[in-house]
């Protein structure tokens, strides 16, 4: 008689299906005790970059090999499973380090040579020795550039180099002529932005307004306010003071 081990074929049709039901319960079973460090990692270091504001409800694995799936409430991020790295929105981001990849990738990409701006057609105001040179764009009705305006005047040692320009509504070009028209144009462009006080008069001398729409429009600026650091980088939209001192500080020498 041949003797052989017992296969799932052998099996009557019943007794089959018992064995592979325990088989994949089984295989489960395993598999999750395999992936629960993982998930359980995961979760902590989304916890933690979250500083405790939110909870993790769940973390899965994903059809793409080492991605997880983490959920929060109704939203979704996908993290990696040594927990390192965090895709949300689009962005990657360093947990560990607290760095927006995408965005540092971004901004690299949109440098510019600082020294090939025309200085010229902007208005120039120094704030102590002035050593660090920064070039803002602003249009005189853009609130955010109010209030970096009035958060740049708490700076020192700098000096910022204004690019006035006139898109966001219909009277801004009246505005910003207005500003450049008067007697002492710095002034008059931070009374302006500080304090709204529009200066009386006709607004009709030549001015840098057309010139610098061209030159925003070749650096791809399509909103207010934008700021070049003298290394080039460009930070788009407004930062808090914090933020914004500790790039001028990284950044604000070529």
């Amino acid at each position: 008689m041949r003797m052989s081990c017992p296969t799932v074929i052998g099996l009557g049709r019943v007794a089959r299906a018992a064995l592979l039901t325990v088989l994949l319960g089984t295989l489960a079973a395993a598999a999750s005790a395999q992936t629960r460090p993982v998930t359980e990692r995961i979760s902590a270091a989304v916890e933690a970059f979250a500083n405790g504001r939110f909870k993790v409800d769940e973390v899965r694995a994903t059809p793409l090999p080492g991605i997880f799936e983490v959920r929060i409430q109704s939203e979704l991020i996908y993290v990696d499973e040594k927990a390192r790295y965090m895709f949300y929105g689009g962005d990657l981001i360093d947990m560990g380090s607290r760095r927006n990849l995408t965005r540092e990738r971004i901004e690299a990409l949109l440098a510019i040579d600082f020294k090939e701006l025309p200085l010229d057609l902007a208005l120039s105001q120094k704030l102590g020795a002035g050593s660090r040179r920064i070039a803002v764009f602003e249009d005189p009705n853009c609130g955010y550039c109010k209030k970096l305006r009035a958060d740049l005047m708490k700076l020192e040692d700098v000096t910022i180099y204004t690019f006035p320009m006139a898109f966001l509504a219909a009277d801004s070009s009246s505005k910003a002529s207005r500003a450049l028209c008067a007697p002492e144009p710095m002034k008059a462009w931070n009374e302006l932005m500080l304090n709204n006080r529009v200066p009386a008069n006709a607004g009709n001398c030549p001015t840098s307004i057309e010139k610098v729409a061209d030159l925003a429009r070749r650096l791809g600026i399509t909103g207010t306010p934008v700021v070049f650091f003298e290394s080039g980088e460009r930070l788009q939209g407004y930062a808090p003071p914090d933020r914004f001192k500790a790039m001028l500080d990284k950044r604000g020498s070529p």
